[in-house]
């Protein structure tokens, strides 16, 4: 049973969220609609001359063919935006060993996209996968986006039992968000296809395998998509602690390790630092933005520096 003061507690957090996200974000989100959000616009613009770095979508074959010089097409912002929040809630995200656990940098996550994007009657809606799948449907305005985000941090830890993949959720987002966008995914991209055992000497499969990237890959062809990773520093390393029971929190399963080896923990750092980079280049070939938070970093700061270079880059 929840009591008045866990209420209360949750507004002060839910508040001190937005005002941190506010402050912090407010100087760079001054000036026209299209420096609001990540991601750009819908409607035509202005051509230009193309640089490294823009995106071949916005290549503008007619005005390069009449030039004889690569251009890119610009475009304006669409006016009111519509954001999805594709959050996880597997049991994976139960975990943290720094300032916080991963479900409550989620959250944070969540908090900051959602105070980004929910000004000048822009729509936010989310889309929660795991145990207890849920869609919470677009609305304006910041009490709608105050009650997204009590949804998400009254939810409970996940109990086992059928989840929801990471793929399926992707899928579900693709067919129901029909109005261009922006989507924002928060997970740890801990997915039953892509779990290689860290201590075993195996490979991770090919990303071109991977259903999720697939997915992913079709909806950026519709939407602005944002992958928010979300870490914790005991994945990519072993303490030398002797004899550690690791238990998989979501298929229960448990395997002794000897951290005091060298051997075992170099073994599990290298895996967990090839994990790491397969995906980011799973994410970056899909054209989706990879942002990466860790329980053990500022993820004010990191969203903040995301934001500025991304704003900077258009």
């Amino acid at each position: 049973m929840i009591g008045s003061s866990d209420v209360v507690r949750r507004e002060d957090r839910l508040r001190q969220l937005e005002m941190a996200v506010t402050r912090k974000l407010d100087g760079l989100l001054q000036g026209d609609h299209q420096g609001l959000v990540p991601g750009g616009g819908t409607e035509p613009a202005d051509g230009r001359v193309y640089t490294p770095g823009d995106d071949v979508r916005r290549m503008d074959w007619n005005l390069t063919a009449r030039t004889g010089v690569p251009h890119v097409r610009t475009t304006i912002a669409d006016r009111e935006l519509e954001t999805w929040l594709v959050v996880d809630g597997s049991a994976s995200l139960d975990f943290g060993t720094a300032n916080c656990e991963k479900r409550d940098l989620a959250l944070a996550a969540a908090a900051a996209f959602t105070f980004l994007t929910v000004r000048g009657g822009n729509r936010v809606a989310a889309s929660l996968f795991g145990p207890d799948a849920t869609v919470i449907p677009p609305r304006s305005g910041r009490a709608a986006a105050l009650a997204l985000l009590r949804r998400l941090e009254q939810r409970g830890r996940a109990a086992g039992g059928p989840t929801t993949t990471l793929a399926d959720a992707l899928r579900r987002i693709r067919l129901t968000a029909k109005r261009r966008g922006l989507v924002v995914l928060i997970t740890d991209l801990i997915d039953p296809w892509r779990l290689t055992p860290p201590l075993s000497g195996g490979h991770p499969p090919s990303p071109g395998q991977s259903p999720w990237q697939r997915e992913l890959r079709a909806l950026a062809l519709h939407h602005e998509v944002v992958v928010v990773e979300v870490r914790d520093p005991r994945e990519s390393a072993l303490p030398a602690v002797g004899l550690l029971m690791l238990v998989d929190p979501e298929s229960g399963q448990r395997l002794e390790v000897q951290t005091s080896n060298a051997k075992v923990r170099a073994r599990f750092a290298d895996a967990a630092l090839a994990r790491q980079a397969q995906n980011v280049r799973a994410v970056r070939g899909t054209g989706a933005a990879h942002l990466v938070l860790s329980t053990d970093r500022d993820w004010l700061f990191d969203v903040v520096r995301f934001v500025a270079a991304r704003r900077h880059r258009r």
